[in-house]
């Protein structure tokens, strides 16, 4: 009979003893300040955020739930609020090119004061200039120099007169020009008069006119002159009169701005606009009829001759202490690098500088932005916006449809901004291999990695960790406190959720959620504290909420609509464990086995890949069992075998070699002709050389295993084997617990097939012999002895079949 031993009740968990916490409550703890349990990946984000090399950007990646963004997002906190605050940045008109406004950058704090400054220069520039205008000087100086053009005019006009009646012509000036009229006998004559003269006269008419009309055309041309000089000595005077009214603010605000180059230049075009614009800035006077007539948006569309004065601050960290830290879930293309907006004014799109908008990388430049990958990835040219970014280390505002190629839109061109940036990814594992492998521009941007990882070491440390994180969690929430009994709780359900009794899990999300549902069952019961029952009532609980296939698949087993066997034995036939996952929910269920062996050249077939229902790794893990019988049994004879080998009533796929080991199991009882213990089902995959391997879902299995046997009741035979090596994933609920403690059900450890099919068949396996036979009596002496028949009939049936074709 077999000599190993089912495992003790102490090794199927590790309980966390209350006893063992210094603390009554967490109430008596300080708050968690640091993550726990991510060594590794904090020493990483601490070097990728001091490193300022370019492409030093960093991707963290690990399971969902294990406070990624949460963690970067304070860590960034700490660190930002001893560095420099970064500059503001706002647009501002470009005289030269209207179309590409001009960035500016202030000290943070000064943009909005130069914003307000601005404002405040264009109403005094609105009153001034309106007042200067309207002044008794203004209008002196300009009708002095009226009069003075008027009496040079009349001096040239009247010398024109007297020249002309010395050649016998009067001047008649009107709107439409100067006319000469011929004067004969003291009187000016008609054109019918003029035709009737004879032609001597009108001879010596005609010669004086032509001299007239060349004089004429010189007094024209001083008079434009003196004209213009009119002109350019009222425009003198009014800038001089607009100098006086805003020159005084405008050299005030050089003055203060004396530090910034590319201020001054914008306060110097500003004033030479407004010199250039003076027309723009006077009052209109309009009668009301003519009010009337206006059409009341044609006067407003053009906007105010002051609206190129103002400035659009985009970045304003006045309030901000040491860098920005930016955490956004929605990084659209415009959302990343800003936007221009549009007005429609009568089915015309119109924009100015006024209308850019910043985007996360104006808003978090200088400092930290944290993004979801997949958001970034899903939202289209929203990489490869950020990828040109960091770059070329520039912001550049673009119209999407330009950058797809889509369509040419006629718009402005912002000056692009200089960025300095440190941009966190928050992804999986999945995700940054994706993108390392396929995307050459992501190994250049992104070169530190942050792993965080699913588990850590379950060490007196990392538990007052963890109590000190329940506390941060009834604070931050207002939940009442935990005494030590539902830490210790706490504390044996993270192992559970890793499946190994020397870890605790990282997933705080998954923790998180039980601390909430049993905080708010204390408090339906009125309890002060939560302990320990109000964890496993949580715990209870929410299993209930989605194990509803579970359940399904539980009744049929106890209906009989599934077959699976829980007592006596039968040849060829064992239970498997398989896990079923539900997506929210996964669980451990037995499923029953089958092989058929007989004489042929097949070898082991599998049902399941014949009709495409089986996975790589299951089909990996039957192809193996050829391996080892070959090596086992077919040393010295041919091996000369047809096994199938079936899942029954399994009409899903399946996948996953766990069950290598049962079906091995089955092939060797199916040609040893011994029965197997139905009531003992198996989990573990096996290697060619015969050594049972790891598996995942240890304990759900079990417990899957265990719930069946317990409704059909247990008879203290009922057992599981599972590999060695998978003892310390053992986290098994109270009542598997218990009744091993009672010796109702059991737990095999096993290392070898030869160990797994002592137990299921009660027989020694047998070690072979030097000449590679086995001893009489074992379960490997009669595989051997069945597949040298095989060997003997084969040869005999080719060797008469031979005979008879000759």
């Amino acid at each position: 009979m077999p000599q190993i031993k089912s495992l003790s009740y102490e090794m199927l968990r590790n309980e966390c003893d209350p006893e063992s916490l210094k603390f009554n409550d967490t109430s008596e703890l300080e708050a968690l300040e640091d993550i726990i349990g991510q060594e590794r990946a904090v020493k990483a984000l601490q070097f990728g955020l001091k490193i300022k090399t370019r492409g030093y950007n960093i991707f963290m990646c690990g399971p969902t739930g294990t406070g990624k963004t949460s963690y970067a997002q304070n860590y960034a906190k700490k660190i930002a609020k001893s560095a420099k605050t970064p500059d503001d940045w706002c647009y501002v008109y470009n005289f030269n090119n209207p179309n590409q406004p001009s960035a500016l950058n202030l000290p943070a704090g000064l943009g909005r004061i130069f914003k307000e400054d601005m404002e405040n220069f264009i109403k005094i520039l609105q009153m001034e200039i309106s007042k200067a205008f309207n002044s008794e000087d203004y209008e002196k100086e300009k009708a002095a120099i009226a009069k003075e053009y008027q009496s040079k005019r009349n001096e040239l006009l009247e010398k024109l007169n007297a020249d002309a009646e010395k050649h016998g012509f009067k001047v008649k000036t009107t709107n439409a020009g100067i006319y000469f009229l011929p004067v004969v006998e003291g009187k000016t004559i008609s054109e019918e008069e003029y035709n009737q003269l004879d032609e001597r006269l009108k001879h010596e008419i005609n010669e004086k006119s032509n001299i007239i009309q060349l004089e004429t055309m010189d007094i024209i041309r001083k008079i434009k002159a003196i004209e213009k000089e009119a002109e350019e000595r009222v425009a003198e005077w009014e800038n001089k009169i607009a100098l006086f009214a805003v020159g005084m603010h405008i050299n005030d605000l050089k003055e203060k701005y004396q530090d910034y180059r590319r201020v001054v230049d914008f306060l110097e075009n500003v004033q030479e606009d407004i010199l250039k614009n003076l027309d723009d800035f006077r009052e209109e006077d309009y009668t009301d009829e003519q009010q009337q007539l206006l059409i009341p948006w044609f006067k407003g569309s053009e906007g105010s001759p002051t609206d190129k004065y103002r400035v659009n601050l985009i970045v304003d960290n006045s309030e901000l202490e040491g860098a920005p830290v930016i955490v956004d879930y929605n990084p659209t293309f415009f959302n990343l690098l800003g936007k221009l907006e549009y007005e429609n004014e009568f089915g015309t799109m119109t924009t100015d500088y006024t209308m850019i908008k910043p985007g996360l990388f104006h808003q978090a430049n200088g400092g930290y932005l944290i993004l979801q990958a997949k958001d970034v990835l899903s939202n289209v040219q929203a990489w490869e916006a950020l990828k040109r970014v960091l770059r070329t280390k520039e912001i550049t505002i673009e119209n999407m449809k330009e950058q797809m190629g889509l369509v040419a839109v006629s718009t402005l061109k912002p000056e692009p901004i200089p960025v300095d940036i440190k941009v966190i990814l928050v992804g999986s594992e999945y995700l940054y291999q994706t993108l390392y492998e396929f995307d050459e521009d992501f190994k250049k941007l992104f070169k530190v990695k942050v792993d965080f990882d699913a588990e850590m070491e379950r060490n007196e440390e990392n538990i007052y960790k963890l109590a000190k994180f329940i506390n941060s969690f009834c604070k931050r929430e207002g939940t009442i406190h935990f005494d030590r009994t539902g830490v210790a709780k706490v504390v044996e359900y993270s192992s559970r959720l890793v499946e190994d009794q020397t870890k605790l899990s990282t997933r705080f999300n998954d923790i998180v959620e039980i601390l909430c549902e049993s905080s708010a069952w204390a408090e339906i019961e009125g309890s002060s504290l939560v302990s320990e029952r109000h964890i496993k009532k949580a715990i209870s609980e929410k299993l209930y909420r989605s194990n509803k296939y579970d359940q399904k698949i539980l009744e049929s087993l106890k209906d009989g609509t599934i077959i699976l066997d829980t007592e006596g034995e039968v040849v060829g036939q064992i239970n498997g464990l398989t896990i079923l996952d539900t997506g929210d929910y996964s669980f451990g269920k037995p499923a029953r086995i089958t092989a058929n062996t007989f004489m042929g050249e097949s070898g082991i077939i599998n049902i399941e890949r014949e009709v495409e229902m089986s996975g790589t790794s299951h089909s990996k893990g039957v192809l193996i069992l050829s391996g080892y019988i070959g090596q086992k049994f077919a040393q010295e004879i041919p091996l000369t075998l047809t096994a199938s080998l079936c899942f029954e009533q399994l009409y899903g796929g399946v996948d996953g070699d766990s069950a290598s080991s049962a079906e091995l199991y089955a092939v060797l009882s199916s040609l040893a002709e011994v029965p197997i213990k139905q009531y003992i089902a198996v989990t573990g995959s096996v290697n060619q050389k015969g050594e049972i391997q790891p598996i995942g879902g240890a304990t759900q299995k079990i417990e899957g295993f265990f719930e069946l046997c317990k409704f059909r009741g247990l008879n203290g035979k009922h057992g599981v084997i599972i590999p060695y090596q998978n003892i310390k994933n053992l986290v098994l609920n109270d009542e598997v617990v218990e009744a091993v403690k009672k010796k109702k059900f059991h737990i095999y450890a096993v290392k070898t097939i030869d160990e797994g099919i002592e137990i299921l068949t009660g027989m020694k396996a047998g070690k072979r012999r030097k000449d590679g036979t086995y001893p009489p009596g074992t379960i490997n002496y009669l595989v051997y002895e069945k597949l040298k028949k095989y060997a003997q009939t084969a040869a005999g049936f080719y060797r008469d079949d031979k005979k008879g074709n000759k």
